[in-house]
Formats: structure tokens, C-alpha cells, sequence
């Protein structure tokens, strides 16, 4: 799978530089969308190419001050995205400490065949109960799900 989308590395001077997104949500009142979720690194760029590898879209990766770093990547698919940050006091955690991130995926097999095939150590998958699981961790120790459901189509 091919994805032609920039990586944003220039921060905007103001909002209005910051072009429409005909295809995102919109925030209705009185929802509350979730869309980014920190995950805690030891080394962003090492981190990053991981996730690249596993499919994630790199969308920003920006250095807004010194010291600073943000990068925002998106599973295939996602609504929701993650984020490696360096310098923001606010987003420290103890690398290796987020667990069981779902991916929901539509066949878990093809699923965690193309992670293996990019490089990705994925346990076999478990049936569990009707639900499928297939895990694999980041190289900091975050753990992550591969999660398929048969009655979701």
C-alpha cells in the first residue's frame, strides 16, 4: 500500500495556513473525539522508523522550539494517531509503559503476515473467546493489539 501524503515539517505562522481537511470529522458539540494518543520513547528517531516500517503515515514531524520534537504518525485507516515527543514536560512517561493499543483489522491472518513481512515480531494470533489477538511491541516495550471481531464488517 502506497501512501503519497506529506510528512508536515513547517509549523504554520498562524491557523489560517493551515489548509481545510475535507475529510475529517467534525467536532460536534458535545463529542469528545479522540485522535492522539502519546507514546513514550527512548529514542524518537529509532521510534519513527518502526512505526513507518509497520505502515503508520508519518504526517508531522516538526521542531516548534528548541529542544522540542514532535512527530505524529497514523495507523492505515486510523481516526486516531500517535504521537513521539521530546522536550514537551507535559507528555513524560516512562518509555515502555503503554499496553494494549487495539488495532481493529478486518483479517487478523493478512494482518499480521504484512507486520512480519516489514519486520514486525508478531505473536500468533489467539482466539479468544470469538475475538482474535495477535500482539507485538515497539522497540521501547509499548505493546499493541492486532484486533479482529468476525461479526464487524
Amino acid at each position: 500500500m502506497s501512501d503519497d501524503r506529506p510528512t508536515h515539517t513547517d509549523i504554520p505562522a498562524s491557523a489560517d495556513e493551515v489548509p481545510a481537511d475535507p475529510t475529517a470529522d467534525p467536532v460536534l458539540p458535545g463529542n469528545y473525539l479522540l485522535e492522539l494518543i502519546p507514546v513514550p520513547v527512548t529514542d524518537l528517531e529509532r521510534a519513527k522508523e518502526f512505526y513507518v516500517r509497520a505502515g503508520f503515515h508519518a504526517d508531522v514531524d516538526v521542531t516548534p522550539a528548541d529542544g522540542v520534537r514532535i512527530v505524529q504518525l497514523t495507523p492505515p485507516g486510523s481516526h486516531c494517531s500517535i504521537t513521539l515527543a521530546e522536550g514537551l514536560p507535559m507528555l513524560e512517561m516512562p518509555a515502555g509503559t503503554l499496553r494494549g493499543l487495539h488495532l481493529v483489522v478486518a483479517d487478523i491472518e493478512a494482518s499480521r503476515t504484512e507486520l512480519i513481512d516489514r519486520g514486525v515480531d508478531v505473536e500468533p494470533v489467539q482466539d479468544l473467546g470469538g475475538v482474535f489477538y495477535a500482539a507485538f511491541a515497539d522497540p521501547d516495550g509499548n505493546t499493541w493489539t492486532l484486533q479482529h471481531m468476525p461479526w464487524r464488517k
